[in-house]
């Protein structure tokens, strides 16, 4: 219940409002919802409803962090069995239950286009449009290396936003954040100059496939459309994929500022296949991310992954249980880097990969892990010194959890020889 609280803040406010003394009416039904009416400063008392299977969240307070501290405080005194199960929630939470039902038929029914003639017109216009724009940026890439990149760290960032910003206009925004983000590579250390042509040499491969879609096999096409910028709608995906059950171990979290947004990634990683997942959610400034995927347990749920050749993006499709979790197995660095490649091997866009290692933390001859085996692997360099990792290892192994890329590794999530979760990992 802790870990559900959007900050530090919320949560102190929250404990002393977990009392029978702040809460007249309070109850719960099968399914797992609970509500209750909470005593506050306003002359009527605050409607709180949570939906567990989400969790979700409702509550009649100006609040605009999720969950508010009421809904905080009810989950404190469920956790503690001070909710009674009730004979039937009142009107106001089945109305609520109802519109959540409501939205999630419509999600998983998509609905046709109003004018399927202009639909279509305008999925035309666009592929016409992203054609064009592969096309410039692959007069521009040739352009950047028969100029050669000494000038690179002189341009500044206007060099890369103007041929972002055409992206944009060709309504290929994938491409756009990828160029975007090449104005950092030429500041990024030693071997800078090797990493800008290797970026360059993806987004040509990008744009030259990008071309001839019709040429690569569905898969990949899938793939290649995404790293594009094309957008398959979650509907679709719920309407058209297989789901996996299983039993997923919440592994690492990690939030990112992206742009004008601010999106999540969760990795999990199911127990029975080994599958490994990616959920992703997205908010605006000020909203809250979705903290239903707790790091540290084990989800019970059906995944419905993105088509791509690579799937790792999924969708949670329908939740059945999650208990708390002990460390999962990890695996060798000899195995990471050999799944990698596999992967890397069908979508060689492909810049980051969910990790799981057994290992021990050092700082010689720079800050990494290394296994039983021998073999080692540095830190990312924007993760950070290793500082706070060999302070929690004692110079015993490691459960670390993680992202892979080319860089090296960004831990998130490490467990102590007690199986006791500790993360994100504070780097």
């Amino acid at each position: 219940m802790l870990a559900l609280a959007p900050d530090a803040l919320s949560l102190r406010a929250a404990q002393p409002l977990a009392s029978g003394r702040s809460w007249p009416l309070t109850g719960a039904a099968a399914g797992g919802v609970l509500w209750g009416e909470c005593l506050g400063r306003a002359a009527t008392p605050y409607r709180t409803v949570v939906d567990l299977t989400g969790p979700a969240y409702r509550c009649s307070c100006p609040s605009r962090k999720f969950p508010c501290k009421h809904a905080l405080a009810l989950l404190l005194l469920w956790s503690d069995g001070a909710v009674a199960p009730g004979e039937a929630p009142p009107e106001w939470v089945s109305s609520w239950l109802a519109t959540r039902s409501a939205k999630a038929s419509d999600t998983k029914d998509p609905k046709p286009p109003a004018d399927p003639a202009a639909a279509l017109r305008r999925a035309e216009q666009r592929e016409a449009r992203v054609q064009s724009g592969l096309t410039e940026l692959d007069r521009w890439l040739c352009d950047q290396v028969r100029q050669g990149l000494a000038a690179s760290q002189r341009s500044g960032y206007r060099h890369w936003d103007d041929i972002a910003a055409r992206m944009v206009d060709a309504q290929a925004p994938g491409l756009a954040e990828r160029l975007r983000a090449l104005a950092a590579v030429p500041y990024s250390g030693s071997g800078w100059d090797g990493r800008l042509l290797e970026e360059y040499a993806l987004l040509r491969l990008l744009a030259t496939a990008g071309r001839d879609q019709a040429g690569l096999p569905p898969p990949l096409r899938d793939t290649v459309r995404s790293r594009v910028g094309f957008t398959v709608r979650q509907a679709d995906v719920l309407a058209s994929a297989t789901p996996v059950r299983d039993h997923w171990h919440v592994l690492a979290r990690r939030d990112l500022d992206q742009d004008r947004i601010r999106a999540r990634r969760v990795w999990l990683r199911g127990r029975d296949s080994g599958r490994p997942a990616l959920v992703l959610s997205f908010a605006a400034p000020g909203q809250s991310l979705d903290d239903s995927l707790t790091v540290g347990t084990e989800t019970d749920a059906d995944l419905a992954f993105y088509p791509a050749a690579v799937p790792l993006r999924a969708l949670i499709a329908t939740r059945h249980d999650t208990v708390p979790a002990g460390p999962p197995p990890g695996a060798t660095i000899a195995g990471l880097l050999t799944g990698y490649a596999a992967a890397l091997g069908e979508d060689p866009w492909l810049d980051t990969w969910p990790a799981v290692l057994d290992a021990t933390p050092s700082r010689a001859p720079v800050p990494g892990l290394y296994d039983a085996a021998g073999d080692a692997v540095p830190l990312h360099p924007g993760a950070g010194d290793c500082w706070p990792l060999l302070a929690l290892s004692g110079g015993h192994p490691l459960t670390v959890a993680g992202e892979w890329t080319p860089r090296g590794l960004w831990p998130l999530t490490a467990w102590d020889q007690g199986g006791m979760v500790l993360g994100p990992v504070p780097l």
